[in-house]
Formats: C-alpha cells, structure tokens, sequence
C-alpha cells in the first residue's frame, strides 16, 4: 500500500504561482509514473501532468507554458510548480504514482484561485 503526502495548496489571487509537493511511501519498488491530476467543482478529474522515472513528461494542453512537473527519485517525491494561475484552476489536485501495474492516489490538497 502507497501513502501520500501532499502539501502545498492554498488559496492564491490569479496570476499568481504556487508548487505542489507529494511525497510517496510505503510497498513501492520502483514509481514507473508519477503524476498529478484534478478535479474541479462539477467536472471530471482530468489528467494535469505525468513525469516517468527518465525523467519524460505528459502535460495537459491547458498546463503548457504554465505548470511544470518534476520529480526526485531518490526521495519518491514529485512536484508541480504552477504559474499564471486562472480562476478555472480551480480543483482538487491529486498526486498519482504508477508502480506494481497499478496506479495509487492520493488524498488530494485543494488549490483556489480567485479572481
């Protein structure tokens, strides 16, 4: 079983920045993906970002240019630095890792733009 721990949510003005951390424990032997995903009031979750263990990144055509995802292997953790933040941002992020052949999620850190 995989724990999460995620931080860095909040409440920001648009255009403003804030990064996401998740950092990832417990029967993991190697994190294929790691990622990010979102759900806002009323809609589906929808993918944000993915990053793989190379170092290869997946972004949703909304997140280009805004939002950049990383990740520390050694430490199991992976980021999301988003910029230029919009009102629609609003959602529920989730961290996602990819390992074993099958995907785990975490809890989820409420992000809020206002406008």
């Amino acid at each position: 079983q995989v724990q999460f721990m995620e931080s860095g949510g909040g409440l920001v003005q648009a255009g403003g920045s804030l990064r996401l951390s998740c950092e990832a424990s417990g029967s993991i032997f190697i994190i294929r993906i790691m990622g990010w995903y979102r759900r806002a009031p009323g809609k589906q979750r929808e993918m944000v970002a993915t990053i793989t263990g190379g170092g290869v990144t997946n972004s949703a055509d909304f997140a280009q240019g805004r939002f950049t995802i990383s990740r520390d292997n050694a430490k199991n953790t992976v980021y999301l630095q988003m910029n230029s933040l919009k009102p629609e941002d609003t959602a529920v992020y989730y961290c996602a890792t990819y390992s074993g052949g099958s995907w785990s999620w975490g809890q989820g850190t409420q992000v809020t733009v206002s406008s």
